[in-house]
């Protein structure tokens, strides 16, 4: 079952959500590891590089599981009236941290005008280069804004881990395969 139904999400929803956990992790772990190198380390271009090539892919990738969301069908919402609340701003602020970190850290990246390697395939130019201490203030914005999303992530998980163990329902199983 590729597409959502009323009641499960499809294989392409599940696969983009769980891509997109493991980026934002592993985007974050790498980031805050590139504050430690050293301008003699060798990962101190590299881990920029994957860091950038990944978030502009999660961007990309961010930006069809949008579409997707309004081409399809949603499942309904599980719980009571404050949890299916509780879960839409969850998930609007996830998806508003989502593009608030990943446009700031293409801000950062752009800031001297130079264009972003997306693993040597091709190239995202610099747009916007003018802003008043563009690099220096999207620099404390990704902070702050992948800081928040991973905090909020976490309260995701938990939240699903809460409705799968404490409420019994199916919420977390929708997200691991479809149901039928």
């Amino acid at each position: 079952m590729l597409k959502n139904t009323s009641s499960s999400y499809g294989w392409l929803a599940i696969a983009i959500h769980w891509l997109s956990a493991i980026a934002v992790i592993g985007l974050f772990a790498l980031g805050y590891w590139m504050l430690t190198l050293s301008y003699y380390d060798p990962w101190y271009r590299l881990g920029p590089w994957w860091h950038k090539s990944i978030g502009l892919s999660l961007l990309a990738l961010t930006l069809l599981r949008m579409g997707w969301r309004w081409m399809t069908v949603r499942p309904e919402l599980i719980g009571s009236r404050f949890e299916k609340f509780g879960a839409r701003v969850g998930h609007a602020l996830l998806y508003a941290l989502l593009l608030v970190t990943m446009v700031s850290g293409y801000l950062i990246s752009t800031a001297d005008g130079s264009a972003i390697s997306v693993f040597d395939w091709f190239e995202v130019p610099a747009v916007i280069t003018t802003l008043p201490e563009q690099e220096e203030i999207a620099g404390d914005i990704h902070w702050y804004a992948a800081l928040s999303l991973v905090i909020l992530a976490g309260v995701h998980a938990l939240a699903a881990i809460r409705h799968h163990f404490w409420n019994k329902d199916a919420t977390l199983k929708r997200m691991l395969k479809p149901q039928k």
